[in-house]
């Protein structure tokens, strides 16, 4: 009987053995039935506990002269990932770094991999020069270029996605051209559907497609950020838009004027995402915006959002009061709606009566009653308030007050035994009740209807890789801090960057809130037509802290960064 052949060593194993790092017979064992598996050795002395990932490449590096690089530094956008073939990428565990000119770098687990170099340099035609990585991190990033969205253009070819694009009542039109198209847009219904699930993983608020005259690009908002995550063809604008444009129950022949619609995407059984769809013709064709509406945003509770003790405490009693106006105000993209929904929620059980009228609704939320309001139709948002009134409602939500009419038919809903929420796009608390006055609404009528005014911003909150910082006294008290809070009693941070937030050194936001309830004193500088200006300090003089100031309070608690905070309020 032959004897059982001896597995092959490989170069790193004799290596090993050679400095005394490893036993021969733990060489063995390692490298029995790893020979085929790219980076199988390093992976089987990792799970042996013999010699981990990191103590590997220091020695690799040291003993075979190659740079010890921190691959999960590097930015995955900045990586050549067209220089290598991609079977190759898989075949060996490398990844390319750096291209110019006829030199290409390349990371490696192993350097004594000299077949690895050899068919790099052979397919490509460069000179290679390798650099060593740790092999746990070398797998992660490679698994993250798998998985982009770029990658997958490559791959449309693969397995299904286990999802459902739905449209709930599709034209028999729109059904027709699913059917003329769907094996030729197969591929592109992924590519889509692959983007959108990358979006969601990274808790994106927005997708833009965006054409342009020599290139297409994708974007995703990220934590109030733009950041271009694929280049497709241009050639495949067209057929991108359309898909779109087809799930979202929009005019695919329509190609000169803005559309707005709205699509599903369904993850599971229990989970689903709804998309605000909008198409804008541009110089170079159709660009797409894709607003993503994520339900469980509503469903955080009124804790994750920001509030300071005394601001909640004070949202909470308006919001329990039986009537009365609350109304959030801020920019556009500044959380309003998760605000809003977030006191539906707490109001949301089977003995109240909710109606909302939104353009359009964009929270699905069980046991509220949505409209959306359509101008074209005649249902505006004063007629469907109207409808509202007669509907025997407890609580109202008015997605936002945009003229006297609706003004006024609010006030008088506040007025009367309901409770009404909702917005307005002002700087802050105090200017809402001049805009009010500006819009012909009575001062009478605003200081018995109002009962708090909450003006609000989103600011990118630090991530955990933050360190501190040292910001000079007099930046300190230029930005709004007092003397007497500079007591060295507490630390300024700022952003480091890591591979959790992709080097930007801030992960999530948070909101930074003026909350104003509108007491006696402020009703009072109202009646007599006081300016917002008069009604800011009343409300200082009563403890109501502004946007700038609620902003350096989360400098003080670490929570944000002191750029942040100033690139996000006024002074």
């Amino acid at each position: 009987m032959a004897a059982n052949p001896q597995p092959v060593i490989s170069g790193l194993a004799r290596a090993l053995i050679q400095h005394g790092k490893l036993s021969e017979a733990d060489a063995i064992a390692c490298s029995t039935n790893t020979a085929n598996v790219p980076n199988g050795f390093i992976t089987e002395l990792a799970q042996r506990k013999l010699v981990t990932p990191r103590a590997m490449a220091t020695f690799a590096a040291e003993t075979f002269g190659y740079p010890l690089l921190d691959i999960g530094a590097i930015d995955l956008q900045s990586i050549p990932r067209d220089a290598v073939d991609r079977k190759l990428v898989a075949k060996h565990q490398v990844i390319p770094l750096i291209k110019r000119q006829n030199r290409l770098t390349v990371a490696t687990a192993d350097p004594s991999n000299m077949r690895a170099l050899d068919e790099i340099r052979f397919q490509t035609g460069l000179q290679v020069d390798m650099v060593v990585a740790e092999a746990d991190k070398l797998a992660q990033v490679l698994e993250k270029l798998s998985e982009s969205a770029g990658q997958a253009l490559k791959d449309l070819t693969g397995d299904e996605f286990d999802l459902d694009m739905l449209n709930d009542s599709a034209t028999e039109a729109t059904t027709a051209v699913e059917d003329t198209q769907e094996v030729d847009d197969a591929p592109v219904v992924k590519f889509i559907q692959k983007v959108l699930i990358d979006a969601i993983n990274e808790g994106a608020s927005d997708v833009h497609f965006e054409p342009y005259e020599k290139y297409y690009r994708i974007r995703v908002r990220t934590d109030g950020v733009l950041r271009e995550i694929a280049q497709p063809p241009l050639v495949l604008k067209d057929k991108i838009a359309s898909r779109i444009k087809v799930i979202s129950r929009l005019d695919i022949s329509e190609k000169r004027i803005p559309q707005d619609g709205r699509m599903k995407l369904v993850l599971s059984k229990t989970k689903a995402i709804d998309f605000r769809v909008s198409s804008l013709p541009t110089l170079h064709g159709e660009k797409i915006v894709m607003r993503i509406l994520d339900p469980s945003s509503a469903m955080l509770g009124i804790e994750a959002l920001g509030y300071e003790p005394e601001q909640k405490q004070a949202l909470l009693d308006a919001v329990q009061r039986p009537y009365g106006m609350i109304l959030v105000t801020g920019p556009t993209g500044s959380g309003k709606t998760v605000s809003l929904y977030t006191c539906l929620n707490l109001l949301n059980t089977a003995g109240v009566n909710i109606s909302t009228a939104e353009d359009p609704a964009e929270i699905n939320l069980p046991g509220i009653n949505q409209v959306n309001v359509n101008e074209k139709a005649g249902l505006s948002f004063a007629a469907a308030l109207r409808s509202f009134l007669r509907q025997d409602p407890d609580v109202i939500m008015v997605g936002e007050i945009r003229d006297i009419e609706t003004a006024e038919i609010s006030i008088k809903a506040a007025q009367t035994g309901h409770l009404v929420l909702s917005t307005l796009h002002t700087n802050d608390a105090p200017t809402t009740l001049e805009r009010l006055k500006n819009m012909g609404v009575a001062p009478f009528n605003i200081a018995s209807s109002v009962i708090l005014i909450s003006a609000q911003r989103l600011a990118r909150r630090l991530c955990s890789c933050k360190q501190p910082v040292d910001i000079p006294v007099e930046a300190l008290l230029q930005a709004g801090f007092s003397a007497d809070e500079l007591d060295g009693s507490w630390q300024t941070y700022g952003p480091v960057g890591c591979e959790r937030c992709k080097g930007s050194g801030y992960k999530g936001r948070v909101g930074i809130y003026q909350v104003m309830p509108i007491s006696e004193e402020i009703a009072q500088i109202i009646m007599t037509n006081g300016n917002s200006i008069d009604i800011a300090e009343q409300a200082q003089r009563e403890g109501v802290n502004d946007l700038r100031q609620s902003g350096l309070l989360k400098v003080r608690q670490g929570v944000t960064s002191l750029e942040e905070v100033l690139a996000t309020t006024n002074e």
